[in-house]
């Protein structure tokens, strides 16, 4: 991926801040910022150019597309609980907006002749398990029932991406030509960042009662204490992206893989934070909505192919994730913070 020309939309989310971190450190790519927000002052360097912008923009999209980015990674989304309370917004940005810019990168493609990978961060919110196999790790084509806006957004998007890739790559073949948009993508588990305080996510409880307690502040947890699901840190959910979108075409069987670390509950996290935070004020009050959600996904995911495909390997298990990552990292985010804070005071 050295000396790349690389999009990333919605650059002000988790997701969005960690990796364009990453991507900067090589100073051989060039990252084009896109975000609603005005993020400019978040991006000091000198290969990142930021853009203030909405991706259900027709015009602003059709002008990025004649930039010729060699990689797309398009993170901008409506979260899960955000989407439910705003589906007609949420189609707009995960489905038309996605299908829109899928469209447009598979002309621009053949058009010029090149090769574009569409790098998508999918969920297991496009599953809907059976609750009866509840305990049994899901594959990728297991459950694909779900029961959010959000799930069936992704899950469109995935098959869409799919669907095009294949297409271009027929009609390039037809044509004797070597354009074609490489789609690839990622799903997700729930992922534990220690920088940014997650908005709008069913699996937010995690990180929200880390952020809570650092922050000294009470917090009821809005699942019940024996509710599972499969997380990442976000230092291997960048990881993986970047593993993915390096791994060579004959190695994949498969445009979308799935990926998970460890599967822990709502109260084994709870008890690790209280252990870092002694003080730490977190109790349950389970929302009845946001709980059906969680218990309609997979509690453990198989993530097999994305080993034996691409190496896929998380770096840090559930005891690592927390005392030699989350923990750490989230104290020092708070204590620059108040050391802001004092000296803008003073």
């Amino acid at each position: 991926m050295n000396g790349s020309s690389i999009l990333v939309t919605g650059a002000a989310g988790e997701i969005g801040h960690a990796l364009i971190r990453e991507l900067a450190t090589n100073q051989g790519n060039h990252i084009t910022a896109l975000d609603l927000r005005d993020i400019s002052r978040e991006y000091s360097q000198r290969n990142v150019t930021t853009i203030r912008g909405d991706v259900c923009d027709s015009s602003l999209i059709n002008s990025l597309i004649e930039k010729n980015y060699d990689i797309v990674f398009h993170l901008a989304a409506l979260l899960s609980t955000s989407a439910e309370n705003n589906p007609d917004r949420a189609h707009a940005v995960n489905v038309d907006a996605s299908a829109r810019l899928l469209s447009k990168l598979s002309i621009n493609a053949l058009e010029r002749n090149r090769k574009v990978k569409f790098i998508f961060p999918s969920s297991i919110a496009v599953h809907g398990v059976d609750p009866s196999a509840a305990d049994a790790p899901v594959k990728e084509d297991q459950y694909l029932n779900p029961i959010t806006v959000y799930g069936i957004n992704k899950l469109y998007v995935e098959q869409f991406g799919a669907y095009l890739a294949r297409r271009t790559r027929n009609t390039a073949l037809r044509l004797n030509r070597k354009g074609q948009l490489i789609f690839r993508a990622i799903r997700f588990p729930g992922i534990l960042s220690p920088d940014t305080v997650p908005t709008g996510g069913t699996s937010d409880y995690g990180p929200e009662m880390l952020h809570a307690a650092a922050q000294g502040k009470a917090y009821e947890c809005f699942v019940k204490p024996d509710s599972t699901l499969p997380f990442c840190t976000m230092s291997d959910a960048v990881r993986a992206l970047l593993m993915l979108v390096d791994a060579p075409e004959e190695n994949l069987t498969r445009s979308v893989y799935a990926i998970t670390a460890f599967s822990v509950s709502a109260e084994q996290i709870r008890e690790k934070v209280c252990q870092a935070f002694p003080e730490a004020q977190i109790g349950y009050n389970p929302d009845p909505a946001r709980l059906a959600i969680v218990e309609s996904w997979p509690r453990y995911i198989d993530d097999s192919a994305a080993r034996n495909d691409w190496g896929w390997l998380p770096e840090y298990n559930f005891e690592r994730a927390f005392t030699e990552n989350l923990i750490p990292a989230v104290r020092n985010f708070y204590n620059k913070a108040e050391s802001h804070h004092s000296s803008v005071s003073a």
